[in-house]
């Protein structure tokens, strides 16, 4: 019985095979495919037999070694390095591990999804630590579960394998500088022509502000993003800032009269918010299932904690000259345009005292619809997805 995909033999249909490099250590690992999997049996898993392999198609012999004392290192948004350590005995008769990788169970997870299939990888014998790498069975900032097998190839194809070994838990990093470039690269295809704005503007209801005023003297404080846009994005659930927007209408060059976050509005000058005493962050590129996509953008004032925080982990804009959000000066006055296909989000990351912009009721209507608090970004979306997870 062969249960296993191995690499280098021939692939059922469905099956997937990373392609990696060949750094000490790293090989090309096969995974089991949900699509049309082999005969695997889940009472198999470390996670249903206490690490017992119970299975009459795959041999069990006291001889090979079971793995001991995990270590999970190099993580990345879709990659990690794995090594452990082996009793000598047997240990040259091993041609292949065994991993078993699961998502670790979420208990706020949405009921009416799909269960996760858990990831069953074969990989031939190397030196540790081994990389396994692959976009369509890790995802960033997600927990996860790994066991492994040694196991030992027969002629007739069936394998000895050792016990499982211990479970070790770890979670997949953020998207890295690199990751964000590429999203970059993809929202700059798309952002259009650029069209000329004035102010910055942020929709509340009438309680925000009142709040504002009487428990934090007048200044709106930075608050921790939200979960919304994709799920590696290195400011989500991390960078305090103060959302606000910018695009215009294109027949009137001002803000749109309705608005999803409130029926009161705070405008500010442009220039109080973005000049050349600030810096420019890309920060995400997304959609929610429509035709509208969204690029979140990061102004920090130079040299603050906001701006520490971006130049370490967002790709920089130059604010002359990017395809989302200009600052220029022209005959002396600062001049500013915005991106016309793309809606922007932008977040400030230092307080903003109310008395340098004004508070007034929108005439338009309140578009509950079109807000993105905590929204998940479309996973299917060829125009905003790259291939490191989602």
């Amino acid at each position: 019985m062969r249960d296993w995909q191995e690499l280098g033999e021939e692939h059922q249909q469905g099956s997937v095979e990373p392609s990696v490099g060949r750094a000490h250590g790293e090989v090309a690992i096969s995974s089991v495919s949900k699509d049309s999997p082999p005969s695997w049996d889940p009472r198999r898993s470390p996670c249903a037999q206490g690490n017992k392999s119970q299975d009459s198609g795959i041999a069990e012999m006291e001889e090979l070694p079971v793995p001991h004392n995990i270590k999970i290192s190099n993580i990345t948004c879709d990659s990690f390095k794995i090594s452990w350590d082996m009793d000598s005995k047997s240990k040259d008769r091993i041609t292949h591990y065994f991993i078993d990788l699961n998502k670790k169970e979420n208990k706020n997870s949405n009921k009416f999804k799909h269960k996760d299939v858990p990831t069953k990888l074969v990989a031939k014998a190397v030196p540790l630590p081994m990389t396994v790498r692959g976009h369509w069975f890790l995802s960033p900032r997600t927990e996860y579960t790994v066991a492994v097998q040694t196991a030992s190839k027969q002629v007739d194809g069936d394998y000895v394998v050792s016990e499982w070994s211990e479970i070790i838990e770890f979670c997949t990093a953020d998207y890295s500088k690199v990751h964000l470039t590429q999203l970059l690269e993809k929202a700059e295809v798309i952002a259009g022509r650029m069209l000329k704005l004035s102010v910055f503007y942020r929709n509340q209801h009438k309680e925000y502000f009142d709040y504002v005023r009487e428990h934090h003297g007048n200044a709106m404080q930075p608050s921790v993003k939200d979960n919304s846009g994709s799920h590696g994005s290195p400011i989500s659930g991390k960078l305090e800032g103060i959302f606000f927007s910018c695009n215009t209408e294109f027949n009137t060059g001002k803000p749109p009269q309705d608005s999803p976050y409130g029926r009161y509005r705070y405008e500010i000058a442009a220039e109080k918010l973005f000049n050349p005493n600030t810096n420019l962050y890309f920060g995400d590129f997304y959609c929610m299932y429509t035709a509208y996509h969204y690029v979140i953008l990061v102004i920090a004032p130079v040299g603050s904690p906001g701006d520490e925080f971006c130049k370490q982990r967002l790709p920089q804009l130059n604010i002359k000259d990017n395809k989302f959000l200009t600052c220029d000066e022209e005959d002396g006055v600062m001049v500013y345009h915005h991106a016309q296909d793309v809606i922007l989000e932008v977040i400030y990351t230092d307080p903003v005292d109310l008395s340098l912009g004004t508070v007034a009721e929108i005439t338009g209507h309140q578009l509950m619809s079109l807000s993105t608090a905590n929204a998940k970004k479309d996973p299917s979306c060829k125009t905003c997805n790259i291939s490191v997870g989602r």
